[in-house]
């Protein structure tokens, strides 16, 4: 688990990079859940968007997200998801 201040931090950080994958109206498909997987293992830290045309709701797509990459869910803000896995390659 993060501390507050690490969380913030990665909060700071996010607020700068654009959302990199969108969830649309096919929801959380597996090939979606692998590139995301794959963004983490490389850059750490992913933005994703949730579409008006997704049948899921934001909550429920994040927390799926989280649990399917092994990454912790940093925030949730208004349509924009931020997960945070620390990488083991550095």
């Amino acid at each position: 688990m993060l501390r507050s201040e690490e969380r913030n931090k990665l909060r700071a950080q996010a607020s700068l990079i654009k959302a990199t994958y969108n969830v649309g109206k096919n929801g959380i498909t597996p090939e979606l859940t692998q590139s995301i997987a794959c963004e983490l293992a490389a850059k750490e830290l992913v933005k994703v968007s949730i579409n008006n045309n997704c049948p899921c709701d934001i909550n429920y797509v994040a927390r799926v997200l989280s649990e399917r990459t092994a990454s912790q869910l940093i925030s949730v803000m208004g349509k924009k998801i931020t997960l945070y896995k620390k990488s083991v390659i550095k």
